[in-house]
């Protein structure tokens, strides 16, 4: 590191090489050769890139002007084959010079932080693991106390179930140990780290010690030499006679000769070369040492520590790695095991194979069969038993099944139809009557039952004498109340072609429960009894009829007219629409078309979704009217038409506003609301429930009470109306805004009541679309 080579000074001012170079003349050729290069350094290939990052000479204290150590290096004999043999030479140089220990400080440092940070992750896998499975082990402990109680299922379903959530604890149990075992590799990396982080402030101190104190020599070495160098210089002055026209040290000397003056000049010169001389030595000395043994010692230890870091880190990744491995292999193992050798099945059964054994119908059959014991004894076969008073005696025979409804259901003797053409014989295979005893008085028309179903024939009887004022026969069974009335008609519907002009006119009867003239049909799905529980007398006065539910719809086709001529046939009139929609109950229009949701329904549904989610007001905006009274006329005439396919925005005119005024006007002229007025006061006192809770939960067991049509079609609705809410950002109609339209729409309106209830029916229609998918299922 020392440079020795003569100063610009010397250049100019020669001196006498007989006193200035004998003195060190043979330091320049006694200089220690470099020690050779390290061996292990050369395999080290990580450590070639914090070469590259290493401080510059200056950053030491280093001169720029100074020349490196010359050095032969020889090929490292432990040199890896597949290194480049100009990188492992460019290792070499880096680490036999005095910037090496920097650079492997540097790279030890970089080593420290990554182990550090990989043990944080480690860390917080190992607490989300932890986490995971804890929770997990919960979830199955509460699920399986909550599965066992006598509430849920039993048979192979509960069987299923258990080994579903022991296959889950397992699981769990695997987390458990993984959790543990990257804590484990956490705290030794962490400590690993600690170690690694005191060895490196050790060596810092003392390999960098070292260098600094050469380069403080050197610096010493450098001033002894400037010094010895001017006085050098004034000596060859004093020397020439130069010293008497300049120079402030010769002006000392005016006293002294000039042979005292350069006797005394010689004297210092040859005291700065003895100092000069002995601070080189002292470098070399130093500078050899530190060559030799310190900074070899420091460049190995320093290796060692970065490669006992970086295989301790790669160690730890390693088992990482592994641990993943056994961690998904044993979750696989739970839920699949493997057959084991010898053995025909595994030893526990597959997840799949669990859950494929469950036996829905076994399970049901078991559980229904196990209440056998409960059955109560049968009691006989239930007849129908006429009273003789007032009848013929060809009247007597057993009634069918719809007869026997007709008489727990008699209609008001207000209720007049048109009579049949002739006797129709009942369905369940009861004779067929063939007359009447005796013509009623004129004016009065045959009476039509609809308890259950919608215009089921039934055998017909001869009507009482004249002037006769007693009941209905058949008393009624106290066993089967009977239903509050409403506003719904339930025989509207099938009695249109009834009302329709016929060919003669029948003679007119007074019976106790004639059949109608429609068509067969099971009862409606969950179709309520809209009879008066009070039969009038059958002796009143022929007065005209007035129907009480009488519609001035859309239509105008469909119901009863307000009043009919009291004698004769009903007059003729243009024919109605054969299958109408609107102002047609919901049950008679699922029985009638088979679609649980009306088809004007789903394709407003089907229209808003895929045209009028992003429409700001949709629902509250208003739309065409002529729009909506012409696609109300297509759907009563020719609903099956394909050009009501609101898939294309042309079937509705471009106007998705008429098609929410559309289903609304639907909704507002059902006979009886979605949710019906058997039930309104049931909404209405479930809403004025404070915890919101109690209050969802009673709303949802009377929604499950609702008939299936008027269910399938509210469940159609409100998922709808969800979509909606869900794009409130966009339209602006949240969950209250859709209530306030259609709560009314819903849930009809009663004049008396209107104002008392309209915020009740907002609450329950805005508590249902909040809580939609807590009451409906989404498929």
């Amino acid at each position: 590191m020392a440079d020795i080579r003569p100063s610009a000074d010397e250049a100019h001012h020669p001196l006498d090489q007989r006193d200035r170079t004998a003195s060190f003349s043979a330091d320049r050729s006694t200089k220690s050769p470099p020690p050779p290069p390290l061996a292990s350094a050369a395999s080290d290939a990580a450590s070639t890139t914090a070469a590259e990052n290493a401080p510059a000479p200056d950053a030491n204290g280093d001169d720029p002007d100074r020349s490196p150590a010359p050095s032969n290096p020889a090929p490292s004999p432990a040199a890896q084959p597949g290194l480049n043999p100009e990188l492992l030479k460019h290792v070499n140089g880096v680490l036999s010079s005095e910037i090496g220990i920097a650079t492997l400080l540097n790279r030890l440092k970089q080593s420290i932080a990554s182990a550090r940070e990989f043990a944080l992750f480690l860390k917080k896998r190992a607490t989300l693991e932890e986490d995971n499975a804890q929770g997990l082990k919960k979830l199955c402990r509460a699920t399986q106390d909550s599965m066992r109680r006598p509430d849920h299922r039993t048979g192979t379903f509960a069987q299923a179930y258990d080994e579903m959530v022991y296959i889950h604890e397992r699981m769990a149990e695997n987390g458990t140990h993984f959790a543990a075992s990257l804590q484990q590799m956490h705290d030794d990396l962490v400590d690993l780290a600690m170690n690694s982080e005191r060895s490196r402030k050790a060596w810092k101190t003392n390999g960098l010690s070292a260098e600094q104190k050469v380069i403080d020599l050197e610096a010493a070495m450098r001033k002894s030499k400037a010094k010895y160098d001017s006085l050098a210089d004034e000596y060859e002055r004093a020397r020439t006679g130069e010293g008497t026209q300049k120079g402030k040290v010769l002006n000392a000397f005016t006293n002294k000769s000039a042979a005292q003056q350069e006797e005394n000049l010689l004297r210092k010169v040859q005291a700065a070369d003895q100092t000069y001389h002995s601070h080189v030595q002292t470098l070399q000395t130093e500078k050899s040492h530190l060559e030799s043994t310190t900074r070899p010692e420091a460049i190995r230890a320093l290796q060692d520590l970065i490669k006992e870091l970086d295989s301790g880190l790669s160690l730890q990744m390693q088992k990482f790695a592994s641990f993943n491995e056994k961690l998904l292999l044993s979750n696989g193992l739970s839920i699949s095991p493997i057959k084991g050798p010898g053995e025909s099945h595994p030893s526990s059964r597959s997840l799949r194979h669990a859950v494929m054994s469950i036996d829905n119908d076994k399970d049901l059959s078991e559980y229904v069969g196990a209440h056998y014991s409960k059955v109560p004894p049968r009691t006989g076969e239930v007849k129908y038993e006429r009273n003789p008073v007032g009848f013929s005696a060809s009247s007597s025979s057993p009634a069918s099944p719809n007869e026997a409804s007709q008489v727990l259901n008699p209609q008001p003797s207000h209720l007049n139809q048109a009579p049949p053409p002739q006797p129709v014989s009942s369905k369940g295979g009861s004779p067929q009557v063939s007359g009447v005893s005796a013509a009623p008085p004129s004016g009065q028309y045959p009476m039509r039952s609809s308890t259950g179903g919608i215009g089921a024939p039934g055998s017909s009887h001869g009507p009482p004498p004249p002037g006769q004022n007693f009941p209905t026969p058949a008393p009624q069974d106290p066993s089967r109340p009977f239903a509050q009335p409403h506003s719904r008609s339930y025989s509207q519907g099938n009695m249109q072609q009834q009302f329709l002009p016929q060919s003669g006119p029948a003679p007119p009867y007074n019976g106790g429960g004639g059949g109608g003239g429609g068509t067969q049909g099971p009862p409606q799905l969950g179709a309520l009894p809209f009879q008066s529980s009070q039969t009038p007398p059958p002796q009143q006065s022929p007065a005209p009829f007035h129907a009480s539910h009488e519609r001035k719809g859309s239509s105008g086709q469909y119901g009863l007219p307000s009043s009919v001529r009291p004698q004769g046939p009903p007059p003729q009139s243009a024919p109605p629409p054969q299958n109408p929609v609107f102002g047609v109950p919901l049950d008679r229009l699922y029985e009638r078309d088979g679609l649980a949701v009306p088809a004007v329904v789903y394709q407003c549904i089907q229209a808003v979704d895929l045209f009028g989610l992003g429409v700001e007001g949709i629902y509250r905006q208003s739309g065409s009217m002529a729009h909506i009274q012409k696609l109300k006329y297509m759907f009563d005439t020719e609903s099956q038409s394909k050009a009501l396919d609101f898939r294309n925005p042309e079937s509705f005119f471009h106007d998705v506003n008429s098609v929410t005024g559309l289903l609304k006007q639907f909704l507002r002229e059902l006979p009886d609301p979605i949710l019906t007025s058997e039930h309104h006061d049931s909404f209405v006192a479930a809403a004025k429930q404070e915890d919101d809770i109690v209050r969802r939960d009673s709303l949802h067991a009377i929604i499950n009470s609702l008939p299936d049509p008027n269910y399938a079609t509210l469940r159609a609705l409100c998922l709808h109306l969800y979509r909606v809410i869900e794009n409130a950002h966009i339209n602006r109609m949240n969950s209250h805004n859709l209530a306030v339209i259609f709560g009314p729409t819903l849930m009809g309106t009663d004049p008396t009541k209107a104002i008392s209830d309209a915020g009740w029916q907002i609450k329950v229609v805005d508590t249902i679309l909040q809580n939609t998918y807590q009451i409906f299922d989404e498929d």
